[in-house]
């Protein structure tokens, strides 16, 4: 059996020296790699078929009289032909030729799966790059065809908005409508999909564990005083308690402490979930118990862990998340993501009064789908927390307009980003439209 080896650095390469040396029936027996080298191991055809056909007459000759003189045995007429003395060899290569064979079969399919997996990832990419092209060559006839649409995209991204929810609501907009009127229909859905407490009165009266989370710096302790102020103006210092849990932060207590001394409200410091069960049990049977929690980046596997300490304390802890209206639209949805958990009871907006626009912002709870029941624009307790007005936040985002980001594209650009925006607007599938 004339098996021969052949290396390559690939697999194709080693099969073309496999068909050239051997031809194009060569028979593979292995196939393996290591070293970064491609090993087969193959067989002409000729040599596979010779394996597999009968001996000839001559070759069965050769052998018998050696037999016959060595066991002078008479044979009887009816007595079986004997077995030419290479059979036993010949079943054992052909036993060798099969387990080769199915080694081989093995190989091939396996390599055949990891080609098949390579060449429809290329697809995906090629059709992902088709899509994007389609898209751009549709939105510059759009263009066009349409001036009105971008007089919105423009002041939507002027506005903070995202070009993917931008370019959802665009492709929504009734066909006919001038600048004016199609600037009224997008506010008005924006508003529509802003999702606002709307009775605060039921919150104040039904009460519970309410706990402001989010990053550091956001104004957690700031905005706990401030809903504070408001229960206690609402059924009395006694019927409030303050649960701090920052004890990382220089002074946070202290800060809490002070504000829970001008209410005649009392301050309790936890440092764990055990000290958080223990509290919330003395404490049942207050009205309200606010918690404040301690900053942790939305990064830090901390934000897990802090979730799940709410989590189990034994009581319905009620998740308020405090979103910094200055922050990026990239860091706000990192940040929902990482302060999710099973689900936030709303979010808080903060620091208005500094943010240069809001519609990242806004962007970020209508496509998360977010609760807002406040906005906090200063400092002062209680002055600055308002309940959320969704027209007054949507007009209000179009007035903080940012003219860099609505001049930085040229009009021969902007097919590319509606584009680009097509393949990233699965989150703002959920908006409902006119």
């Amino acid at each position: 059996m004339n098996v021969k080896k052949f290396t390559a650095p690939t697999s194709r390469d080693a099969l073309r020296k496999v068909r050239e040396a051997l031809g194009p029936d060569a028979v593979i027996l292995s196939n393996r790699q290591g070293d970064g080298m491609v090993e087969i191991l193959a067989l002409a055809n000729d040599d596979a078929a010779s394996l597999s056909s009968p001996p000839a007459a001559s070759e069965m000759a050769q052998p018998r009289p050696q037999l016959q003189t060595q066991f002078a045995v008479p044979q009887r007429p009816s007595a079986a032909p004997a077995r030419p003395a290479t059979a036993p060899a010949e079943g054992l290569d052909m036993a060798r030729m099969q387990q080769m064979m199915a080694s081989a079969l093995a190989h091939v399919k396996k390599n055949a799966s990891a080609d098949i997996d390579g060449m429809m990832n290329e697809i995906r990419a090629m059709r992902g790059m088709m899509e994007t092209q389609l898209a751009e060559i549709s939105w510059g006839a759009t263009q066009h065809r349409e001036p009105q649409k971008m007089v919105v995209l423009r002041e939507m991204l002027a506005a903070g908005f995202s070009a993917s929810l931008a370019r959802y609501l665009i492709d929504k907009l009734p066909a006919g409508l001038d600048g004016v009127a199609s600037m009224r229909w997008i506010k008005t859905v924006l508003s529509r999909n802003l999702n606002t407490m709307a009775n605060e009165d039921a919150m104040l009266e039904q009460g519970g564990v309410f706990a402001l989370v989010g990053p550091t710096g956001v104004g957690k302790t700031t905005s706990t005083a401030k809903l504070a102020a408001r229960c206690v103006m609402r059924h009395g210092p006694e019927k409030l308690a303050l649960i701090t849990t920052d004890a990382y932060r220089i002074g946070a207590h202290e800060q809490l402490r002070i504000y829970g001394k001008i209410l005649g409200v009392m301050v309790h410091s936890v440092k764990d979930e055990a000290d958080l069960r223990i509290a919330l049990k003395e404490l049942k049977n207050k009205h309200t118990v606010l918690i404040d929690t301690v900053g942790v980046s939305q990064r830090d596997q901390m934000v897990t862990e802090q979730v799940a300490m709410l989590s189990g304390a034994g009581a319905d802890v009620k998740r308020l998340l405090c979103l910094n209206s200055t922050a990026t639209q990239e860091t706000l949805n990192e940040v929902v993501r990482a302060y999710q958990g099973s689900g936030l009871a709303g979010c808080i907006m903060t620091k208005l009064d500094e943010a240069a626009s809001i519609g990242n912002v806004l962007d970020v709870v209508i496509r998360q789908k977010l609760n807002l029941f406040y906005v906090s624009n200063g400092q002062r307790v209680p002055e600055d927390l308002y309940l959320a007005d969704r027209g007054y936040l949507i007009d209000r985002a179009f007035k903080l307009k940012r003219d860099s980001v609505a001049t930085q594209f040229a009009d021969d650009e902007l097919p590319l980003l509606m584009a680009q925006a097509a393949t990233r607007n699965n989150e703002a599938r959920g908006v409902h439209g006119g």
